[in-house]
Parts: structure tokens; C-alpha cells; sequence
């Protein structure tokens, strides 16, 4: 009897330790799942879930399957702040995640204290690694970036043109509007309007009747697609032929949807389209027999999963901190936009913004191709 309680201990610690060696490692993907950036959630939810379904096929990290959780919040700061919460009670160690800056800074606050790592495809709000805490890291540029490309072109292109300048006054689209405004000023280029407006309203009659009275040539876009895309459809209304110039707070096919037959000629920038790198071959052809194309942040998404994977390998550990040390460190990672290494910040050491324009395809329908 005595005997057989002492293989019963052997066993269940057998058991324990077995259990404890094959844990799930809990991912998080957050970002706004439902409202009218629903577009973007989709994104990062497919790119996310894909990885997780690929990593397990190749045996999971260092042995442990990936179980992921979806959280949305809504492109609201209080509601992400509430999933960041939410993951932290739910045992979560790393996030992709969050669409917006605005969500993703007030988010990354509880990460950072609640030891989770984060990666996201699409903050690109400079203070969101400028304040260097220790887990945040993306797979897009930044703003600062990005505004100069934009002030480039008003400099080397656009002589003599006028430029209205409007943004919808969150953390994302003031920011890339003020680094362009910011950046023209030092190039000696001076825009004719600047002027915020409120997101989520459905008429922009009034800045529409502004940005015609100040008898702008082109018009520079800090925002995202639903407001954007409304904005150049009562422009088109008005009889108005201003060109919008934008950034990624537009790519996805549904600006088109929204704004109509007059986003044609739509300047935008964004990174290399990664669908048509060479790494990203087998993964766009996965998901395209899935009848969903990975445009955007889907695979900038998909690639922070990859990174936190080699990263714990090299680790050899699925601390987070741990992981967060190897990301650091300069080392390359190599995925499926290519390859991404990181400076002291969490940034990427080196991004390309590059132009697109919006223009009718082929089979017809309106979407954006690199220039």
C-alpha cells in the first residue's frame, strides 16, 4: 500500500512536469475587430492567425503550441486598454497588436507593466518608442519617416502647387500631418489650409467648402480610409479635381468602396507592398486560397509572430523579457517582408516608404499599385 503511494506521487509529478514542459504559449492579437476600421482588424486578425497556424504545423516554439485570443478594441484607447487588461488576467505573454497609435500607447502602458511583449504592424506614432519601454517593437515605420517623404514630394514635385493640409485630430493622423507640415516649413513650403476634423461624421460639407476656398491643388490626408474616403467623395461632388495624398492609414480596398470612382489618382505611401516579395510567396498563396488577399498589415502582422518566434529561440526561452533582449540586439530576423532588425527604441533600423497610386485595375475594380 505504502508502495503504491509512492508510484502514485511519481506519477502525478510525471504528469505535472510532462504538462508543464508542453504549456501553450498564449498569443494576443488586438486591433479594431468591429466599427468602421473593422477592415484593418480583419488584417491583423488573419495575419496573426495564419502564423499561429503555421508556426504549429512546424512544431510551435521551442516545442509549445501557440493558442490565440482576439481582442477588440474598437480603434477606442479606453477599450484597448480594457483588452490589455483582459490579456493580462487571461495568462497572454505577446501581443500583435494594436491598430491605431491612439489605442496602441495608452495599451502598450499595461503591456509594459504586466510583462507582455508587443509587436505592432501599424502604430507608427513616434512616441510610441520614443519613451523606450522595454517590450514595445513594430513592423512598420514611423511618422516622422513618412511625413518627410511627404514633404519631399511637395518640395521636388509640387513647386508652385497648392497644398491644403487636414487630419482627423487622433495620435495617427495629426502626427503624420504635423510631420509633413513640419517638415515643408523647413524646405520653405507653406501649405494654404490646415484644419482638423472629427472622425466618425458622415458629412465633411464644411472643410470640402474650405479646402476649395483655399483653391488647393493638392490635398494631404493625415487620417484613415472611412473619413478619407468621404472627404474625396464630397470633394468629387463639388466638382472638385484636388488630388489627395495620403499615407497607410488608407490601404485597404474598402477606401475605394467609400470614397467611389474619384479616389482614382490617389497618391499614398506605404512600404514595399509585401505581397510581392519573394518571402511572402507560399504564405499569399495560402491565404489566397482562402479567397482573402493579404494587402496591408496582414503579412506586417504575420511577421511580428515570425520574429518573436526566432527570437525565443535564439533565447531559448518564451520569457518575454528574455525574447525582448534578443530583439534588441541587432540580430536580423528574417521574414516574410523581409528582413527587419531593431535598435534600442523597438524601431526597425531601416524602412522604405515608398509611392503608390490608386487607379483601375484590369478586372475593373479600383485598389492601389506601387509606383
Amino acid at each position: 500500500m505504502h508502495k503504491y503511494w509512492l508510484s502514485g506521487v511519481a506519477l502525478v509529478a510525471a504528469l505535472a512536469f510532462s504538462g508543464a514542459a508542453s504549456a501553450d504559449i498564449k498569443i494576443g492579437v488586438a486591433g479594431p475587430i468591429t466599427g468602421p476600421n473593422a477592415a484593418f482588424g480583419a488584417q491583423l486578425v488573419n495575419g496573426t492567425q495564419q502564423a499561429v497556424d503555421d508556426i504549429n504545423k512546424a512544431g510551435g516554439i521551442l516545442g509549445q503550441k501557440l493558442v490565440l485570443e482576439q481582442g477588440d478594441d474598437v480603434s477606442d484607447p479606453k477599450q484597448g486598454v480594457s483588452v490589455a487588461n483582459k490579456f493580462v488576467g487571461d495568462g497572454v505573454k505577446f501581443v500583435i497588436g494594436h491598430f491605431n497609435s491612439g489605442v496602441t500607447i495608452p495599451a502598450s502602458d499595461v503591456y509594459s507593466e504586466n510583462d507582455i511583449l508587443f509587436v505592432t504592424p501599424s502604430a507608427t506614432n513616434p512616441k510610441l518608442t520614443d519613451r523606450k519601454l522595454w517590450d514595445a517593437f513594430r513592423t512598420c515605420g514611423r511618422d516622422d519617416q513618412q511625413g518627410l517623404v511627404w514633404a519631399e514630394l511637395a518640395r521636388d514635385k509640387l513647386k508652385g502647387k497648392k497644398i491644403a493640409i487636414i487630419h482627423d485630430k487622433t495620435t495617427y493622423g495629426k502626427g503624420l500631418a504635423d510631420a509633413a507640415r513640419d517638415n515643408m516649413h523647413k524646405f520653405g513650403v507653406n501649405e494654404v489650409l490646415y484644419e482638423g476634423v472629427n472622425t466618425g461624421e458622415k458629412d465633411y460639407s464644411a472643410i470640402v467648402s474650405k479646402i476649395k476656398e483655399s483653391g488647393a491643388d493638392y490635398i494631404m490626408w493625415g487620417g484613415l480610409h472611412t473619413e478619407g474616403g468621404l472627404i474625396l467623395r464630397q470633394m468629387r461632388d463639388q466638382g472638385m479635381k484636388t488630388v489627395m495624398i495620403s499615407g497607410d492609414g488608407i490601404t485597404d480596398n474598402e477606401f475605394a468602396q467609400i470614397g467611389g470612382p474619384g479616389v482614382e489618382g490617389t497618391l499614398m505611401t506605404f512600404g514595399p507592398d509585401p505581397r510581392n516579395n519573394p518571402n511572402a510567396k507560399d504564405v499569399v498563396a495560402e491565404f489566397k486560397g482562402k479567397n482573402f488577399d493579404p494587402e496591408a498589415y496582414t503579412l506586417y502582422s504575420y511577421a511580428g509572430l515570425q520574429i518573436i518566434k526566432q527570437a525565443a529561440e535564439k533565447a531559448k526561452s518564451v520569457d518575454p523579457k528574455k525574447v525582448a533582449e534578443v530583439m534588441h540586439s541587432g540580430m536580423p530576423f528574417h521574414t516574410v517582408i523581409g528582413d527587419i532588425a531593431y535598435d534600442a527604441k523597438g524601431d526597425r533600423k531601416s524602412v522604405d516608404f515608398v509611392w503608390y497610386v490608386w487607379k483601375k485595375m484590369p478586372d475593373g475594380k479600383i485598389s492601389y499599385e506601387q509606383l
